[in-house]
């Protein structure tokens, strides 16, 4: 069974030319820019981007989309064929490559098991796109509550049974169990804006009643008398467009999430974890493609598809163990160094006042306190 899509070449030819600057700044191709790519299963739209553009969130410039085709950019597919238009700066879907077919626009017939082109992995971000990540503070009082253990037992993993009070029986058999994490607050105003949901495992439910029972599925971390299930939710999709927020944003990173899902080892392919964790069992440092926490949400302006550049500044105490100054001299200032760019991420998941992003890049370790700015 196939469904038909007329190729979007025919109306990005019709487009007006685009902005080839945005806020002053001249779109930069590679160098090594390809005349034409064919897209292959694994892409995403990033990687793509990146190989024909320095800045890869400035995607829908080179491709003149609106705001309609930013909301879902997935009319790209394995096998098509990318052509680079050099005289007029633009990138087009020229057709599919199959044998020796002329390459031409027309009407293009894509089966309907075709994944389209993702905008980035989405095994690294699907973990995160189908679960609470942030609660209010007292986002979990009324929901149920694991009041007691099978014997006793203080923590619980796979197989182990329970006793949950507050199961509606009109509720689903299957839920998510969770704890309230760390408070997230705002380095700059130190206000609270929520907490961490941990995700802790899945639970079915054996038997309603008041207790009821429920069996432990799964199981992430330690489960025990006073954790909360939460009803499992279906998962979001997340089809943006890469682009850059239309106001200036100056955010900064509240924390780092541990990411240590399978999908995310899939994804590396057995090279090493890009986030350092440190002895009290928290991520300091984080690398591409590990989750970050900023303080901006929905009622800054932030989107999902949002790039923000990443940057940090530093204080160089000049302390040291001898020096004049010991000897009635000055202590010299410390030296203050500018914030410098290194990196970027792209939102992926929006709250009120907080927001999820996916490192992208980042030639240094992302630290808690960084800068997240418009690019």
């Amino acid at each position: 069974m196939f469904k038909s899509s007329t190729a979007l070449l025919l109306a990005l030819a019709l487009a007006a030319p685009i902005a080839l600057a945005d806020k002053g700044n001249v779109l930069q191709i590679h160098p090594d820019a390809p005349d034409r790519y064919v897209v292959v299963k694994g892409d995403t739209l990033w990687d793509i981007s990146g190989r024909f553009l320095k800045d890869p969130w400035r995607w829908p410039e080179i491709w003149g989309l609106n705001k309609d085709q930013i909301k879902d950019p997935h009319w790209i597919y394995p096998g098509d064929v990318i052509v680079f238009d050099r005289d007029r700066m633009k990138l087009m879907v020229q057709g599919r490559v199959s044998g020796e077919e002329k390459l031409s626009p027309r009407i293009r017939e894509t089966s309907l098991d075709a994944e389209p082109v993702p905008t980035i992995p989405a095994k690294v971000i699907e973990p995160f796109l189908s679960r609470p990540l942030v609660i209010e503070k007292d986002g979990l009082d009324n929901a149920p509550r694991i009041a007691a253990t099978e014997e006793g037992r203080v923590n619980l993993g796979a197989g182990s049974y329970a006793y949950v009070e507050g199961l509606d029986p009109s509720g689903p058999e299957v839920w998510s169990v969770y704890r309230r994490g760390p408070a997230l607050v705002d380095p700059d105003t130190n206000e609270t804006l929520g907490y961490e949901a941990v995700y802790l495992g899945t639970a079915q439910v054996v038997r309603f009643g008041d207790p009821a029972k429920i069996k432990i599925i799964s199981s992430q971390r330690e489960i025990g008398e006073g954790d909360r299930l939460v009803a499992v939710s279906p998962p979001q999709v997340f089809h943006y467009a890469p682009r850059a927020p239309e106001k200036e944003i100056r955010a900064r990173v509240i924390s780092l999430h541990d990411g240590r899902t399978d999908a995310r080892s899939e994804y590396y392919s057995g090279r090493e974890d890009r986030a350092i964790r440190s002895n009290y069992g928290s991520y300091v440092e984080a690398g591409p493609f590990s989750m970050i926490t900023l303080n901006v949400g929905a009622n800054h302006g932030i989107e999902p598809g949002h790039v923000l550049a990443l940057s940090r500044g530093m204080v160089l105490p000049r302390d040291r163990s001898i020096g004049p100054w010991y000897m009635g001299e000055p202590r010299p200032k410390p030296l203050v160094l500018p914030e410098e760019r290194y990196g970027l991420a792209m939102v992926f998941r929006v709250f009120d006042n907080l927001s999820y992003a996916l490192v992208m890049q980042a030639e240094r370790p992302v630290t808690p306190g960084d800068r997240a700015t418009t690019p």
